[in-house]
């Protein structure tokens, strides 16, 4: 199903592209616009002849807005319709070279991590049926424990018995145990042994090491120099008891790995993270230099933020646990809310590494009702499902939609504007009552109107100093 989708994508046009976006994210047209560009650009490149491939670099993008508008939205949204490998990083978590903290490298391995694991999910996807028949073997020969050759104290008897357990049974036996066998695994598909509690042989982990405390990336190298010993020293084996429906549950990723070749994973999926990999990097106005100018307070490493950020974003290679990456083609989408320090506060260089700009617009009380309203994952739908549940029927009036949208763009005006995330305050509260008493409600029907929202959030709304602390 992913890889069709990815298929049906690289044939999408911008428009349709926008289209999509649109089914999840209100307004913001022109910086739907922009990314579509830069995805469509990236289909286009793999179209172009070798020589001019390696010439053609993606157009980053700064998207410039307050908070609550859909940048991250955007971005994440864009990701997933394309099959892209996607981090959200915070520039305020990375500290300049010398300081203790995050060094501006994390991001890419962390891009491979969510490559390699999709990667690997998809592969593991595509042996299912194989790997499901494996774990049906594991679990039968647990529950016909003296199917397997019987443990000997002396090393040539476990030879022995290993090659010569089948034929000890008799011809009856054997024709006994196969028709057993053939009625656990019919019981079994049809779920009828799910309760039965057995007993399987699982690999055990080594315990976690610990890095060194302040150590940048030290988390990493310690889990590498786990891999390495791991490798080298033979796995611990202990015996679980589990019910079989957990069963089933726990051995298919196992016996998934299995059968997937790692080296083609790995190789595929730093393809993916070069070619098509998506970093979103949040919070780019706050290691701007503001009013104060560059370095002034305490955050004396947000210019040299920059200054590392910069190799990264033009292109550098960066060495990770699964091999080296080269971050040339990688698109970078910034974004922040620029209400203290401008685009312009950045270091010359990395402005021109962030050539295209688009300012999202701050919400309306329309946008915040069609928020409520078209979007597929729009909160009264979720809402909604989740009372349906219960056997609650929740139903939202237009009305009523306009009385939550009217407070929350009204609750933007007075205190702090967080864009959309207020309408998850307000509904939160709104829909309180009917969340507690669902199970319980003698009248399965709740309609959600103007007046409904007034008696629930009125009150509070009206009081300045309460609805500041509340919503």
């Amino acid at each position: 199903m992913e890889n069709e989708m990815r298929k049906s994508f690289e044939e999408m046009t911008p428009r349709e592209i926008v289209r999509e976006l649109d089914k999840y994210i209100v307004g913001q047209a022109e910086a739907k616009k922009a990314v579509a560009i830069a995805v469509r650009n990236r289909i286009r490149r793999q179209r172009v002849s070798e020589e001019l491939k390696k010439e053609i670099v993606p157009k980053n993008i700064l998207m410039i807005g307050p908070t609550g508008v859909g940048k991250t939205e955007i971005a994440r949204r864009l990701a997933q319709l394309s099959g892209a490998p996607f981090v959200k990083v915070e520039a305020t978590s990375f500290t300049e070279v010398g300081y203790v903290g995050r060094n501006v490298d994390s991001m890419i391995r962390e891009l491979v991590n969510v490559s390699v694991n999709m990667v690997k999910q998809e592969h593991m996807k595509r042996v299912e049926d194989q790997a499901k028949k494996a774990v049906e073997e594991r679990i039968l020969d647990a529950l016909l424990p003296h199917s397997r050759p019987k443990r000997t104290q002396g090393l040539m008897d476990l030879f022995q018995t290993a090659s010569t357990g089948a034929q000890r049974m008799s011809p009856e036996e054997r024709a006994e145990y196969r028709a057993k066998r053939q009625e656990l695994r019919e019981k079994l598909r049809k779920g009828e042994l799910d309760d039965e509690e057995i007993e399987i042989e699982i690999e055990e982990s080594a315990p976690p090491m610990f890095g060194m405390i302040g150590v940048p990336d030290m988390e990493e190298i310690g889990i590498e120099i786990q891999n390495m010993f791991g490798s080298l020293l033979p796995k611990s084996k202990k015996r679980k008891k589990m019910k079989v429906s957990e069963a089933k549950r726990y051995l298919l990723p196992i016996e998934s790995e299995k059968l997937i070749d790692m080296d083609k994973v790995i190789q595929e999926a730093l393809y993916r993270a070069e070619n098509k990999g998506i970093v979103f990097i949040d919070e780019m106005d706050k290691v701007a230099g503001g009013a104060g100018g560059r370095g002034a307070g305490p955050d004396v490493s947000r210019e040299g933020v920059q200054r590392d950020l910069l190799p990264i974003v033009e292109g550098t290679t960066i060495v990770t646990k699964y091999g080296t990456v080269r971050t040339d083609y990688i698109l970078f989408i910034a974004a922040g809310a620029f209400h203290v320090s401008k685009p312009s506060d950045l270091i010359p260089e990395l402005q021109g590494r962030f050539p295209l700009r688009v300012e999202l617009s701050p919400l309306t009380e329309e946008d915040f009702a069609r928020i409520l309203r078209e979007p597929k994952n729009a909160i009264t739908k979720q809402y909604e499902a989740l009372l349906a549940t219960e056997g609650v029927e929740l139903v939202f009036t237009d009305d009523g939609i306009k009385e939550i949208a009217r407070i929350a763009f009204e609750l933007n005006e007075k205190l702090e504007n967080i864009g959309a995330r207020r309408l998850y305050t307000v509904v939160e509260k709104v829909l309180e009552d009917v969340s507690f008493e669902a199970p319980d409600l003698p009248e399965p029907r709740v309609v959600i109107d103007a007046a409904y929202v007034q008696s629930k959030i009125g009150e509070i709304y009206k009081d300045e100093d309460v609805s500041a602390y509340i919503l």
